[in-house]
């Protein structure tokens, strides 16, 4: 039996293993990196471990050192998580030679599937060895890992050479391998998946259907389950496909199968040797802990013959720190608070007043909501993301919430293009043009009393406090008055430092006010407050080119020096940060004027990092 478990990971996959952990009487040890010291999972666990090292982002990769500390430790059990070292055969054979339970498929049946190439030619399909114009699109894509990393689509034959190079460095840096194959791109097809279950005994559970159509950079942003709308026969055939490739490798524990479904068919993509981070959906619809079987089955338990009945219908949003005016660029710093509201389900590795750093993924939180049907699941998930406080960089909430209300999506009619035909219509600031005055309101509540300075007996100007908000400028008027603030186009029915109440046209408006130095929060609006004079040292010239986040220069453009004529639209460097390569291009047509970064140099936002003038 299984007394102690390691999780070989971090952030909220750790915490989530751990809860399971702990209401199964279960030991817990965490292991972490420099920069993990104060995380989370390093904070629940009954015990940790630091795993040294320089490079953060490489810590968790060192097997080595994970078997090492979990010897150290006591643990009689290694659980791997997803990412990082959890789809990696000599690890788990690492573990079981120190005498410990691997929480996970034998290491054959890993490296069977480790990587896609040799995957799909185990289910009887060939990668293209040669391009020619009648096969594009096609799809450039890492042989080990995922997550959209070192993923190319190709759509002219003179840039694939650049892709492919493109794609060998980013899935060396993701997953320390460098193989990348190519296969036909399907247009318009929809992801759909299989979650299997298989105990020692020969028993094999297809745990049903997910839908993870939307995606944006390959990367999946909303997971449900059952996938909607799938044809009897298709959902029957994935399933088959499924029990077929866990069964031809021997399959012990939690998986994952994957599918491009179009036209009528399904195109297998590859297996997943591990637990997804969309495994939630399932466990909702079919009322399993998948964690607790996994451990179950290391144990050595058989399943029952048959799982359980799926009931309902589950959704799930990842909520990751990034900001859309940024080409969607990772945003890192303090996470003051997160609170969602409603009978949702939350996973998260931070809580309030933890950082986001550079190292790792940029995922705050995933949110599920579980319900009858799939509309009410939907309706459910899309009021809590909108009512959640989330005080902290900027993130992707509100292109979460358009989504699950888009006419496409919730009459299931989505596939893997929805992002490239709605994301500038999703992500169209639409901030609440109320939130400077409340801002304004709250900060000025302490001069609202009579008697207090904030009150003049001869009429002067307003009062007036600027912000900005989603990339513009605001400016918020209002006056002190015997009677208390008063504001142009608004009745202040009631303004303290954490609620204004405003009536516009009759109706009375609610917005709850939290701020953390000039960052301002009014309901789901991020505001920052401007200083009265700005500081003319902060301006940069024309043309300039700032870090969107902290990271490495890893490259330069080739042949690119100061004086040479760019285009608008034309990559002039690389950054690397959570181990993704973001392309900074020439925002106008127009001669490179100074670049004062090289290749290695490590960044922090708002670091010029080049200057365009225009010709």
């Amino acid at each position: 039996m299984i007394t102690s478990v390691l999780v070989a990971n971090r952030g909220e996959i750790a915490c989530r293993v751990f809860r399971t952990c702990r209401e199964l009487g279960i030991r817990t040890i965490a292991v972490h990196s420099n920069a993990d010291q104060d995380a989370l999972h390093a904070r629940v666990a009954d015990a940790s471990v630091r795993l040294p090292g320089e490079a953060p982002a490489d810590t968790y990769l060192r097997g080595d050192l994970i078997v090492k500390a979990a010897v150290a430790a006591g643990a009689d059990a290694v659980h791997p998580g997803y990412g990082f070292l959890s789809e990696n055969a000599d690890f788990a054979r690492a573990v079981q030679d120190a005498g410990l339970r691997w929480i996970g498929p034998p290491p054959e049946a890993i490296e069977a599937m480790a990587s896609k190439t040799r995957a799909k030619q185990l289910m009887g399909i060939r990668p293209l060895t040669e391009v020619t114009e009648a096969d594009l699109p096609v799809l450039v894509k890492a042989a080990a890992g995922g997550g959209g990393r070192g993923m190319r689509v190709v759509r002219r034959l003179a840039d694939l050479d650049a892709e492919l190079a493109a794609a060998r460095a980013e899935a060396a840096s993701a997953f320390g391998d460098g193989e990348v194959f190519v296969e036909p791109y399907v247009e318009n097809g929809r992801h759909v998946e299989v979650q299997i279950l298989a105990d020692t005994h020969g028993t094999v559970w297809p745990l049903g259907t997910r839908d993870c159509s939307l995606q944006r950079r390959h990367q999946k942003v909303v997971e449900e389950a059952p996938a909607p709308g799938l044809p009897g026969q298709l959902d029957a055939e994935v399933r088959a496909l499924a029990v077929r490739a866990a069964r031809a490798v021997d399959y012990v524990g939690a998986g994952t199968v994957e599918f491009l479904v179009a036209d009528g068919r399904a195109h297998f993509l590859e297996m997943n040797t591990r637990l997804q981070v969309e495994h939630p959906v399932t466990e909702a619809v079919f009322g399993l802990d998948l964690v607790a079987e996994q451990i179950r089955i290391a144990e050595g338990h058989a399943l029952e013959p048959d799982p359980p009945r799926a009931r309902g219908h589950a959704v799930e949003a990842r909520l990751y720190a990034e900001d859309p005016a940024r080409d969607w660029s990772p945003q890192t710093g303090t996470l003051h608070r997160l609170t969602v509201p409603g009978s949702v389900r939350l996973d998260t590795g931070y809580t309030d007043g933890d950082t986001i750093g550079v190292h790792y993924d940029p995922m705050i939180a995933k949110v599920v909501a579980h319900a009858p049907t799939r509309p009410e699941a939907l309706r459910k998930l899309a009021a809590a993301l909108e009512r959640a406080a989330i005080h902290g960089p900027l993130t992707n909430r509100d292109l979460l919430v358009r989504s699950l209300r888009h006419p496409e999506f919730t009459a299931a009619r989505m596939d893997t293009g929805f992002y490239d035909r709605h994301l500038p219509d999703l992500t169209e600031p639409s901030p609440d043009p109320h939130a400077p005055l409340a801002a304004a309101l709250a900060d000025a509540h302490g001069r609202s009393r009579p008697g207090f300075g904030g009150w003049r007996n001869v009429p002067s100007q307003p009062q007036t406090k600027r912000y900005l908000m989603a990339g513009e400028q605001h400016e918020a008027r209002y006056r002190h008055t015997r009677q208390g603030l008063e504001a142009d186009g608004a009745r202040v029915v009631h303004a303290d430092a954490r609620l204004v109440i405003l009536e516009v046209d009759g109706v009375q408006h609610r917005f709850e006010v939290s701020r953390y130095g000039d960052q301002v929060y009014v309901n789901a609006t991020a505001l920052t407050a401007l200083p009265r004079f700005p500081d003319p040292t902060t301006q940069h010239a024309p043309g300039s080119l700032l870090a969107p986040m902290p990271g490495t220069v890893v490259r330069v453009a080739e042949g690119l020096t100061v004086g040479t004529p760019v285009k608008a639209g034309e990559p002039l460097l690389w950054l690397e940060a959570m181990k993704m390569q973001h392309k900074i291009t020439a925002p106008a047509t127009g001669t490179l004027t100074a670049l004062p970064v090289v290749p290695g140099q490590q960044v922090e936002p708002g670091i010029l990092l080049a200057v365009v003038s225009e010709t």
